[in-house]
């Protein structure tokens, strides 16, 4: 029998979740009503468009284009910045709401989700209808909008959420593919990126169908294993084994008991860098990345705690694996006396799997100008560079050969941690 998995996503997330806040907090104006976007600073008239409204995008504004040239197609645009702590709640409230359908979840990113429908649909019948009733459930008790694919596999799911927005429920099943999906650009495919256009069109494939069909060994030759994976994709070949928090839990982690309670953020946050030091460098050498981080406390009195948070996209980086774990951070200490500090990485996927990327990860010319100007702070591309150094330099000469100035200071040498 084949299984029935739900793609779940969030209709534009970041306005959508940003625009309902603002109501509840007695805001007259619906910001997915107007022209409006996410991201940016528009004091500065810097940063890039995270997402915007359906009337801005009548007025041309896409995605991931710089702030200015968004205001220059629409000067009365309305901007909002982006807040990741409160769209780590709305993503925490909607995934328990699905979890008291079933625990078969396996959350993709803060907005998205697989579901899989096959062991509760002799409770809840044909799985279209309740789609829409999971849609219409969400729109009543969040107030936002989702879109829902269903089929066999996740990659077809996916794709099926994919289509016309928002607050729709599409079927893409095996069975249609050749009528639904093959049609369609070949840049519409999940996995297919801008730069790999260029040479799928030099190959004669401009459509999904046209990938379909080509021989894979052809591909293969001119893209590598990304050829095997997009042909596979383009024909409905992937997996429908929907990877729920229990099975997904194996991971990467450390914690430290520390010789005296800490009582002040700054010093525990040193622990926290000693932490992300570690997990991020074991790893890196396994060759994994994480996909969620997890922050324990344990006080005094032995009580614990903790708090997760999916990353927007997989990493080993130390840099951002820590900037995560100082909010999770923020967030849970209650100010009481700390005793046990961890960090705790999980849903791990081996480095050669496509990563899906998010666009706080990337960097277009606009932001690469911006930082150079204000020297914001490293790029991705230096932070993975000095990941790597220190790895040769621990590997060499042991990990005390190297540490970081912030343990330079008197009686702050980085903690001994418990490796999980």
């Amino acid at each position: 029998m084949s299984r029935i998995i739900f793609h779940i996503d969030v209709n534009s997330a970041f306005l959508s979740w940003t625009a309902v806040e603002k109501l509840k907090n007695g805001s007259d104006v619906d910001i997915r009503e107007i022209p409006a976007i996410i991201g940016g600073d528009e004091a500065s008239r810097h940063g890039i468009v995270l997402a915007k409204s359906v009337s801005a995008k009548k007025y041309g504004v896409t995605t991931g284009e710089p702030i200015a040239q968004a205001l220059r197609k629409c000067a009365s645009l309305v901007m909002e910045p982006p807040n990741h702590k409160m769209y780590r709640e709305y993503s925490r409230q909607l995934m328990d709401y699905f979890r008291t359908y079933t625990p078969d979840i396996e959350q993709l990113s803060v907005d998205e989700c697989f579901l899989d429908y096959t062991p509760i649909a002799h409770l809840y019948g044909e799985p279209v209808a309740f789609a829409n009733r999971l849609r219409n459930e969400v729109k009543e008790k969040f107030g936002f909008t989702v879109n829902v694919g269903i089929s066999e596999v996740k990659i077809l799911a996916k794709m099926a959420s994919d289509f016309e927005k928002p607050d729709k429920v599409h079927t893409l099943w095996k069975s249609e593919i050749h009528k639904k999906m093959w049609p369609l650009p070949v840049s519409e495919l999940y996995m297919v990126g801008k730069s790999s256009l260029p040479k799928l069109r030099n190959l004669g494939i401009h459509t999904i169908g046209d990938l379909a069909k080509m021989n894979p060994e052809i591909l293969e030759a001119h893209f590598k294993s990304f050829g095997k994976m997009i042909w596979e994709n383009a024909n409905g070949i992937g997996s429908d084994v929907v990877e729920s928090e229990s099975a997904a839990a194996k991971g990467v982690g450390n914690s430290t008991t520390l010789s005296e309670d800490l009582t002040d953020t700054a010093n525990a946050k040193k622990v926290l860098l000693t932490l992300a030091e570690s997990v991020s460098g074991r790893l890196r050498k396994q060759e994994f990345l994480a996909g969620n981080v997890t922050v324990e406390i344990k006080y005094s009195d032995f009580s614990k705690c903790s708090h997760q948070s999916p990353l927007l996209t997989p990493t080993n980086s130390t840099a951002k694996i820590y900037e995560l774990s100082c909010q999770l951070f923020d967030e849970l200490w209650n100010g009481a006396p700390i005793r046990l500090l961890g960090i705790r990485t999980s849903k791990l996927q081996d480095v050669s799997e496509p990563v899906q990327m998010s666009l706080f990860d990337m960097e277009f010319p606009e932001e690469i100008k911006e930082k150079k100007r204000t020297n914001k702070g490293p790029s991705g591309e230096k932070l993975e560079k000095l990941d790597k150094a220190m790895d040769a330099i621990k590997k060499r000469y042991g990990d005390g050969a190297i540490m970081r100035g912030s343990f330079l200071m008197k009686d702050k040498q980085p903690p001994s941690a418990q490796e999980e």
